[in-house]
């Protein structure tokens, strides 16, 4: 036990006869270790993204509410009728009279 440890400080179980198959074991740890790093950054990445886009939609969210709220103030008879006064045109004091038309038909020249 004591000589597996030994040499694995030593380092000569990278340069014994049987190194090859020791290699291929570290490139292949070490190919997932960067695989597993280039993961974590991208996840990051994309989270910090999504962060962004949230941060976008409440804040077209709320200018969606407040155009919402101006059109229906500017949308109001009685601001309509102060934004008109200075042209001298005014709401009528009567209401309006529904007119009916009637057609005539093709058959009845």
């Amino acid at each position: 036990m004591a000589n597996r440890f030994t040499n694995i400080l030593r380092g000569s179980f990278l340069t014994n006869d049987d190194a090859l198959k020791n290699w291929k074991f570290m490139l292949f740890s070490a190919m997932l270790a960067l695989i597993m790093i280039y993961s974590g950054h991208s996840l990051e990445r994309k989270s910090h993204y999504i962060s962004q886009l949230n941060e976008e939609v409440n804040e077209l969210r709320s200018q969606y509410v407040e155009g919402q709220r101006e059109l229906m103030f500017l949308q109001m008879e009685s601001t309509i009728a102060s934004n008109l006064k200075p042209t001298g045109i005014k709401p009528p004091s009567s209401p309006p009279q529904k007119i009916t038309v009637k057609s005539q038909q093709d058959g009845n020249d």
